[in-house]
């Protein structure tokens, strides 16, 4: 019965455990066998005697007994050994009480188990099974390494406390997503942190796929990996990049957009505060005062109090913090005061209200320059960072020095634009018969120099001479150009005297700006008024690609000189140029105006002169300061603008 079974059988029997028979397929497994010799002698192998052993436990208590054995064919060739697995149990032969032997040769499934095994170990930080019922088995173990606490077999019982609280949501609907049955099942993927023994968190990447028994999910397979290394390594990369970007035309806008950089993946909150000296560090003597300018917060937080430029003094705590160059990590208990001193009261207020857990304080430094400070928070159930969540924090608001260095650079070019300009641009003369006044203002946008100019001064025989103009380039070359042009224009009409008309002044101008390379391109309005005995002004003006002037009458509408410009100076020198006049009456006053007054990017040029034309005419009985400061608010403050006004004595 037994021959051709592929089991391995062996009958034995006596008080000797005389060996009666073998099948074929024991013979395959443990080699040939004497019939009739008793077990001790039939079984000679080293190991023999636990097979022996076996035989007399069943022998003795009439009970069955199973083992996994595994015998080597060949003891000194590695990698040859058969596992098996045997049963030993009672039966009655002719020969009186026996035992047979049923064998089975599990050496492939017992090979592909150790390989399996090996590679989960290697690849994987923890394998485990999670059955219908939520019940968890760890098969690789490694939980307890990880976190100092034994492995539980409930995941909302031992897992969930461990993990971050701001991954706990994410992750139950993750699972709840894979786990929902039909078509929503499928593979379950996520990366989560959980608290280590140290009390850091690290990230571990989950993958957990279903196992199908008549297509029903009977239990899950799931492999977990530490990847801190990785996730942090790719974060940071992210992170550096993303600050590295940073633009904007003021501190402001560069930290505002920083902060959104920090906030939330590296903090529940952000504050930059400025400090107001430049120089560090400070005589102990020496007041300095902080004033925020840029926060964010995680949503789900209160919103934050608007910057208002509150300031806080520095105290001896910051100022210990901006010597030593690091940061320093302020833990808040529950319902206790924020000390002091450090923040200003206002983000005080809010910390409290936010449930904050701790204040850290980063010191801003570019260039060995310490700027200020960043605040930042943990709020709520948020963990206190680490010694590593400090230092990446610390190491991304660091690396935004790059484009924080260009922003401190083009405000100090800026300034300089702006003192060289303003040095220019001095106050207009008091001129009998008539009243003048200019006003300049500087585009909004630091990136915005620019080059507009005017000039007002008299000759010696008391002819008013009027000019403005624009140099094209929004930087400091500029507005070096701008200043050059108009000492160059007025020392050319001076020299010329009474007798030189507009344009050939604007000529001679042109020659020495083009020998010069004074400016790639330049426009400018030169004009002289010569005051009459019936008390009316005549204006001769002449124009090298410059907006036209508007004069707006005592009585009547606003109206723009007529005449086509000239080319623009540097551009065309040789060209011929024309001088134009016109008759102010008493009352009238003369604009003389930049192209930043009028032109906006969303509308044309002539809707911009209608609206001035339109918006002088309604002011007209205003003072001239009144009339100018009215004016300027018609521009949309992307370009600088200058304006200069002359109205002659007569009509109020």
């Amino acid at each position: 019965m037994f021959d051709g079974t592929v089991a391995a059988v062996a009958v034995l029997a006596g008080p000797e455990d005389r060996l009666l028979y073998t099948n074929s397929a024991f013979t395959r497994l443990f080699g040939a066998r004497p019939i009739g010799l008793p077990a001790r002698l039939a079984f000679p192998d080293p190991d023999g005697h636990r097979f022996l052993g076996v035989l007399d436990s069943v022998r003795v208590t009439g009970r069955a007994r199973q083992v996994v054995g595994e015998r080597r064919t060949d003891p000194g060739a590695p990698g040859q050994a058969r596992h098996f697995v045997y049963s030993c149990s009672p039966v009655t032969t002719a020969e009186g009480p026996g035992i047979l032997v049923l064998a089975m040769d599990t050496t492939t499934e017992t090979q592909a188990l150790q390989r399996y095994e090996a590679l989960v170990s290697a690849v994987s930080h923890m394998v485990w099974v999670m059955g219908a019922d939520g019940s968890m088995e760890e098969i690789v173990p490694g939980w307890e390494r990880l976190t100092g606490s034994p492995w539980h077999p409930r995941a909302d019982e031992g897992w969930y406390a461990h993990i971050h609280p701001r991954d706990r949501e994410r992750l139950s609907e993750a699972w709840r997503r894979a786990a929902g049955g039909g078509e929503r099942s499928g593979v379950f993927e996520a990366t989560f942190r959980v608290r280590a023994a140290d009390g850091s968190y690290r990230h571990l990447s989950t993958r957990s796929v279903p196992v199908l028994r008549d297509g029903r999910i009977t239990e899950w397979v799931a492999a977990t990996a530490d990847v801190e290394d990785a996730w942090g390594t790719r974060l940071r990369e992210r992170l550096l990049a993303q600050v590295a970007a940073v633009s904007g035309a003021s501190l402001h806008e560069a930290f505002a957009e920083v902060v959104k950089v920090v906030v939330p993946e590296l903090t529940d909150a952000c504050l930059i505060l400025l400090l107001s000296h430049d120089e560090w560090p400070l005589p102990d003597h020496a007041g300095v005062t902080a004033r925020r300018i840029a926060s964010a917060t995680r949503p789900g937080l209160p919103a934050p109090p608007a910057l208002r430029g509150q300031r806080v003094a520095v105290t001896p705590a910051v100022r210990k913090v901006l010597d030593r160059r690091t940061p320093v990590t302020f833990r808040l208990l529950p319902g206790a005061p924020v000390p002091p001193g450090l923040i200003p009261t206002v983000s005080e207020r809010w910390l409290t209200a936010s449930g904050a857990t701790s204040l850290t304080l980063i010191p801003l430094i570019v260039d060995d320059l310490v700027l200020g400070y960043a605040a930042t928070s943990s709020n709520g159930d948020t963990p206190v960072p680490g010694p590593a969540e400090t230092e990446l924090l610390r190491e991304v608001l660091l690396h935004a020095q790059g484009p924080i260095r260009m922003v401190l650079d083009l405000q100090r070019a800026r300034r300089t634009a702006l003192g060289l300009q303003r040095a220019h641009l001095t106050e207009p003369p008091p001129v009998p018969g008539g009243t003048l006044a200019a006003r300049y203002q500087p585009a909004s946008s630091s990136e915005e120099i620019g080059g507009d100019w005017y000039d007002a001064f008299t000759l010696p025989d008391g002819t008013l001479v009027l000019d403005i103009g624009d140099v094209a380039g929004h930087d400091l070359t500029a507005a070096t150009a701008m200043g050059q042009m108009r000492s160059m224009l007025r020392a050319l009409a001076y020299a010329g005297g009474p007798e030189a008309t507009p344009d050939s002044v604007l000529a001679r101008l042109d020659q020495v700006a083009a020998g010069l390379g004074t400016a790639p391109l330049a426009t400018a309005l030169h004009t002289a008024l010569r005051r009459r005995a019936d008390g009316t002004w005549l204006l001769a003006w002449s124009s090298a690609g410059h907006p036209p002037p508007l004069v707006v009458p005592a009585r009547g509408d606003a109206h723009y000189l007529s005449g086509a410009a000239d080319p623009p100076l540097c551009a065309a020198p040789d060209l011929p140029r024309t001088t134009r006049v016109h008759v102010l009456r008493p009352g009238d006053t003369l604009l003389l105006y930049t192209d930043g007054l009028i032109e906006t990017p969303s509308a044309p040029i002539d809707e911009g002169q209608r609206r001035l034309a339109a918006e002088a005419s309604l002011c007209r009985r205003r003072s001239l300061p009144d009339l100018l400061r009215l004016l300027q608010g018609l521009s949309d403050h992307r370009d600088d603008t200058a304006i200069l006004a002359f109205r002659a004595d007569g009509a109020g």
